[in-house]
């Protein structure tokens, strides 16, 4: 065995952790594993542990290049090789429920995942670029009270195959895998990702950092670390993580500017304070060399609006390269709260733009059809379920 061979043992026993589902006669899904976790599935189903670098190359290339479904269309592999594929593994993505489109180009996909579970994801088109809006969990349990997804309980938290899945499945929808022959069209509908949509990423950091080495990977779905925001409400130890072991953008869901107003609107304020999230905020530019961090604030009028909001929002972050997107309040039906006058959102932008802060007003999209940002929510919602059951629909993933 080679030096560059070794680690492919340890790797096989990762194997018994992914997703495999009896109806699936136990074969293993390829979309959403890492390389080195691809590599060693294919050593373990049989390929020659010497071939098992190019193969996973040309797999990679098939899945993710390509956006191929069927072990037959890989016509590089040998008959044999494609039968061998076939008998040990799927590729399956999410299945598409409904896909509604806005007024405005906004496309919301209802999405149904192992166990009959729903999660949504929304594209949205711009001038130039495209932007796609991802879930990391079914529901959410952070309950942030302005937030219609924080109404709708934590189910379970998503596979890294799931949350590539959405990718994929929107790829699939826009028209967006190359065509062999055809010429080389290096436009992007789908340029950017965003993790903004049901779910808290970091509570669900090994799944989300999996899934966006896959998005990442230069020979595939290429998106770089540069077009991926993460955005979080403050899980602060996994902060530094996300530096060090993604390196994308980061935002997060800022929303007050004192513990008081916060715990209110974010309750996860009151087990990690302002205070503490900007102190692992401070650092986050640094670990990943990110130009700059967001902060995401949500217009409520009467709540957090005041120009004394503005001024100490100005003071809290001095010191962090940062930009600060104002976020007019998308209501839903029984929402407590009200969106702030347009006047009153330009006031409180002009206090943080004289301060010297990038402070852009985001255009409400996709509201008529509920895709707006705060608006996500599945629309069939599942009782909680215990461990065993969440394990069994998954195949043990967490």
């Amino acid at each position: 065995m080679t030096a560059d061979q070794r680690p492919a043992a340890p790797l096989v026993q990762d194997m018994l952790t992914l997703p495999r589902r009896a109806e699936d006669g136990g074969r293993v899904n390829l979309i959403g594993l890492t390389r080195p976790q691809l590599r060693a599935a294919l050593i373990e189903a049989g390929t020659p542990e010497g071939q098992a670098k190019m193969r996973e190359a040309q797999v990679w290339q098939w899945l993710y290049h390509w956006g191929v479904r069927d072990f037959a269309a890989m016509s590089n592999l040998s008959k044999d090789y494609r039968a061998l594929l076939a008998r040990h593994f799927d590729i399956r993505l999410p299945e598409v429920v409904s896909r509604q489109l806005s007024a405005d180009g906004t496309r919301k996909y209802l999405l149904r995942i192992a166990g009959g579970h729903e999660v949504e994801a929304v594209y949205i088109p711009e001038e130039s670029r495209g932007t796609l809006c991802i879930s990391s969990q079914v529901g959410c349990t952070l309950t942030c009270s302005f937030c219609h997804t924080g109404t709708q309980k934590l189910v379970r938290n998503l596979t890294a195959g799931e949350i590539v899945g959405q990718v994929m499945v929107a790829r699939d929808d826009l028209g967006e895998w190359p065509v062999p022959g055809a010429p080389k069209n290096e436009t992007r509908l789908i340029s950017n990702v965003v993790l903004m949509g049901m779910g808290e990423p970091l509570y669900n950091f090994d799944n989300v950092r999996d899934a966006m080495r896959v998005v990442m990977d230069g020979e595939g779905l290429s998106l770089s670390r540069r077009r991926i925001t993460l955005s979080t409400s403050g899980v602060v130890p996994e902060i530094a993580r996300t530096a060090e072991e993604i390196g994308c953008l980061l935002a997060v869901s800022f929303h007050a500017t004192t513990d008081a107003v916060r715990d209110r609107l974010v309750p996860i304020n009151k087990r990690w304070n302002i205070d503490t999230l900007l102190g692992a905020l401070r650092d986050y530019p640094r670990l990943s060399n990110s130009e700059r961090i967001t902060f995401e604030y949500v217009m409520l009028k009467g709540i957090n609006d005041s120009d004394e909001d503005a001024r100490r929002l100005v003071r809290l972050i001095r010191g962090i390269p940062a930009k600060i997107n104002l976020i007019p309040f998308n209501e839903w039906p029984g929402a407590p709260y009200e969106r702030s006058d347009w006047a009153r959102i330009e006031a409180f932008a002009d206090i943080i733009f004289k301060a010297g802060y990038a402070s852009p007003i985001r255009t409400p999209r996709g509201e008529d059809i509920m895709a707006a940002c705060g608006q996500l929510k599945s629309a069939t919602e599942r009782a909680r379920k215990s461990r065993a059951e969440i394990a069994a629909e998954t195949g043990g993933a967490r």
